[in-house]
């Protein structure tokens, strides 16, 4: 797939060629917290933010969202535009 780099958050897209809707993952490791309860709230948070644009995202794709260090504590407006500009970089929505 290919990599696409932010500034808290690495996305990795593997186009699958299909019609399907596409799919999402989050991968938050015990690197980012030993906390469960920190990382599942990012995760929440990310589902969140790519929740919200679902409807402008093409068929076809898997989307990897990949949690670095730095996303503790940013909150959910900038993990949002984060996620979005990812997306369009990787030319995933429409």
């Amino acid at each position: 797939g290919l990599l696409y780099q932010g500034c808290f958050l690495g996305l990795v897209i593997l186009k699958r060629g299909d019609k399907e809707n596409s799919r999402f993952a989050f991968v938050v490791s015990t690197k980012i917290s030993k906390k469960a309860v920190v990382r599942n709230r990012i995760r929440r948070l990310l589902r969140e933010a790519a929740g919200k644009n679902l409807d402008r995202i093409k068929e076809g794709y898997d989307v990897v969202f990949l949690a670095k260090k730095n996303i503790i504590g940013k909150k959910v407006g900038e993990i949002e535009e984060e996620v979005m500009m990812l997306l369009k970089k990787a030319k995933v929505v429409i």
